[in-house]
């Protein structure tokens, strides 16, 4: 049986990676607006794997059988003043989602829940990978500024990224 305390925290955890999903379709709404459409399809994929984090949170409590309770998500910022801003925004995200997993990761050790604890070794090294991954799209926006054609060669870069979901459909066509 999981402890009380734990399930509260990781039922929490839930709510942020929500959040964040959240966060980041609203960003994506914001690059299709600015017809920016590789940016959007990006931070899309981005939404659909926050999805997949607060889903693996979901399932561990299912697994260990504590109960999942959804909280409210609250409305994410949608307007920002330029790529690189979002982009910040996004990456101040990720930075939060960090020191979250973190804390987390601190408690499991604290209560000796070695379940949890594996599952957020696969986590800590996935914000590794995310927060460097945003830091990398800054560090670019920085270097080709944020109009004309150093934008849009970005654009089309960041349109190469596809969501897992749809690299499975892409790889089930092939296979027909």
């Amino acid at each position: 049986m999981i402890k009380q305390n734990i399930e509260e925290e990781i039922n929490n955890q839930i709510q942020e990676e929500f959040q964040s999903a959240y966060a980041y379709l609203a960003m994506s709404a914001w690059f299709e607006e600015k017809n920016l459409g590789g940016f959007a399809s990006w931070l899309k994929a981005q939404w659909q794997e926050e999805i997949e984090h607060a889903m693996k949170f979901y399932n561990h409590l299912i697994q260990r059988d504590g109960r999942p309770i959804l909280q409210d998500i609250e409305k994410p910022k949608g307007q920002f003043d330029s790529p690189r801003k979002a982009f910040e925004s996004a990456l101040e995200q990720e930075q939060h989602i960090t020191k979250r997993i973190h804390k987390l990761y601190k408690l499991a050790r604290e209560e000796d829940d070695y379940p949890l604890e594996s599952l957020l070794l696969w986590f800590i090294d996935e914000q590794v990978e995310e927060e460097e991954m945003v830091q990398d799209i800054i560090d670019k926006l920085k270097l080709v500024g944020e109009d004309g054609s150093g934008l849009y060669l970005l654009d089309r870069e960041m349109g190469e990224r596809q969501g897992q979901n749809e690299n499975e459909a892409e790889q089930g066509d092939d296979q027909k």
